[in-house]
């Protein structure tokens, strides 16, 4: 526990670094962060100026990651993702050329902008943690994940991102406008320098985060809580209006922010109100609904939150 008490400091250090940069925002920080330790990919749906952008760098600064920024429009080619192989005279061969996913911070930004070809590129980026450039497959380093961001779909020039792809997004959150009071904040800051960079200063590296990742891993969860998980996921499956449930994959995913999130709090077991507070985020986006555009999005949290009131709680003694 000794370890975890040292790893459970720096990350704590992260999140105050990472509140530098983004101001009033700490339950999406945390979440952010959660997602990262346990290895998840995280999707930033809210709409332009917020800070989802400033979010990613600063995360990238704080854990000492090579960050690579894609604008996404509708001529970005999946080429520009994964990489591409180019003949060299002078050897007679061709030679593989990095593309933007060669790094261990993805920040696919405004991702609902490109194509559906380009989109597809990620995939086997978000799943496998490597790509295949003609018929050589190369891994990618470690860490890596992709944080991507998005406009709403009712946006002009956005297009709704594929279910297989919403998949591959261990969570999806929204950072919303700031409070009367951080938005004033802000604007000082601004004021007080024009050219404000991104202030998180480097707490982890590679070894750090591997590390902290184990210590995630070994969070012990009860058969309880499996169990509490399936009958969630179950009733996702057999609902009236849901079109599509969560797959197994949404399962994975809370057991995995779970434990991130017992691992936060400073405890070795997951505990029911840890899978409460991070199911809407982690489930949502995964339902399909019978409701139409936008408004789906909230049909499925709502969803979500109904199916947690039904599902019986279960009890456990604090250890």
């Amino acid at each position: 526990m000794n370890d975890n008490n040292y790893y459970l400091k720096k990350s704590k250090a992260v999140l105050r670094e990472v509140r530098k940069s983004v101001i009033g925002k700490d339950d999406v920080i945390c979440k952010v962060y959660m997602a990262i330790i346990v290895g998840g990919h995280v999707l930033l749906d809210d709409i332009p100026g917020v800070g989802k952008t400033t979010m990613a760098h600063a995360f990238a600064n704080a854990l000492g990651l090579k960050c690579n920024r894609v604008q996404f429009t509708p001529d970005v080619m999946p080429s520009d993702i994964t990489g591409f192989s180019m003949y060299n005279r002078q050897t007679g061969k061709f030679e593989f050329k990095q593309g933007a996913a060669m790094c261990n911070l993805l920040l696919a930004d405004e991702i609902n902008r490109t194509s559906p070809k380009t989109q597809s590129a990620l995939l086997q980026i978000m799943e496998e943690y490597r790509v295949t450039v003609d018929g050589e497959t190369y891994d990618l380093p470690e860490p890596f994940m992709v944080i991507a961001t998005q406009n709403p779909i009712g946006s002009i020039g956005t297009q709704k991102l594929p279910e297989s792809q919403m998949d591959r997004f261990m969570v999806k959150l929204s950072m919303g406008y700031p409070s009367v009071e951080d938005e004033i904040t802000i604007m000082k800051s601004r004021s007080e320098n024009d050219k404000r960079k991104i202030l998180s200063e480097c707490v982890l590296d590679n070894g750090d985060i591997q590390a902290i990742k184990e210590a995630v891993s070994d969070i012990y969860v009860d058969d309880s809580i499996y169990e509490y998980v399936a009958n969630i996921v179950d009733k996702t499956r057999h609902r009236e209006n849901i079109i599509q449930g969560v797959s197994p994959r949404g399962s994975i995913s809370i057991i995995s922010m779970a434990k991130a999130e017992a691992f936060l709090r400073g405890n070795e077991y997951v505990l029911p109100s840890d899978i409460k507070n991070i199911a809407v985020e982690t489930l949502a986006h995964r339902l399909i609904t019978n409701v139409a555009g936008a408004a789906g999005n909230e049909a499925a949290k709502k969803e979500i939150t109904d199916i947690l009131r039904m599902i019986p709680v279960p009890k456990m003694q604090e250890k």
